[in-house]
């Protein structure tokens, strides 16, 4: 199916150019987004008669969205979540809580902004990408931790180290063999001194 795209498609093409795409691709992700319309005699004719005024606006929706960008990019955004010892989510970090985040930081976005190229199931520092117009993507910083306090310092390290209680006890237990060795080879060099 030959479609007019009406605004720059990702792996696809620019503005205005004509392209042919699979027919359920069209239908169900072009046409109904407004992406793309069908490429028509009649459609051709009007989008050549439309051309300057769409790229006028394009033109406008970008700029205003580097605007925006240039105050949004680097951000970081807290995300607070239950997680396991080991630091494992119980669940995920969606698109919509990211969006969430990023709104209560002062900027409006929508969950369709954001682009998550893997899940985000740990505890950490995640990039994620934020489209704010086809042409313009910035990079938010998502600070995912179990609590307030966490998030703070991780925010500053760049990490929080994940310990268990067992791993804790592990550590005790080395240092007092450790000091119990150091005891028994200073008792063995004074009698040896003697």
């Amino acid at each position: 199916m030959q479609v007019i795209l009406l605004e720059r498609v990702e792996k696809l093409g620019q503005m205005g150019d004509l392209v042919t795409v699979k027919p359920g691709y069209a239908r169900n992700y072009l046409l109904p987004q407004k992406k793309a319309m069908r490429a028509s005699d009649e459609n051709v004719k009007f989008f050549e008669a439309q051309k300057v005024q769409l790229e006028a606006a394009n033109l406008k929706a970008k700029e205003e969205a580097e605007a925006v960008a240039s105050k949004l990019d680097g951000i970081k955004v807290a995300v607070i979540r239950q997680a396991g010892d080991m630091g494992q989510l119980y669940g995920s970090v969606s698109t919509r809580d990211i969006a969430t985040a990023v709104s209560a930081a002062g900027f409006t976005i929508s969950r369709q902004q954001v682009t998550l190229d893997r899940a985000l199931k740990t505890i950490g520092l995640h990039d994620v990408s934020v489209r704010l117009h086809p042409e313009v993507v910035v990079t938010v910083v998502a600070n995912i931790a179990r609590t307030e306090e966490e998030a703070a310092i991780q925010a500053e390290t760049g990490s929080v180290k994940v310990a268990s209680d067992e791993d804790e006890a592990e550590v005790e237990e080395v240092v007092e063999e450790t000091a119990e060795d150091a005891v028994e080879e200073a008792a063995a060099e004074e009698e040896v001194s003697e």
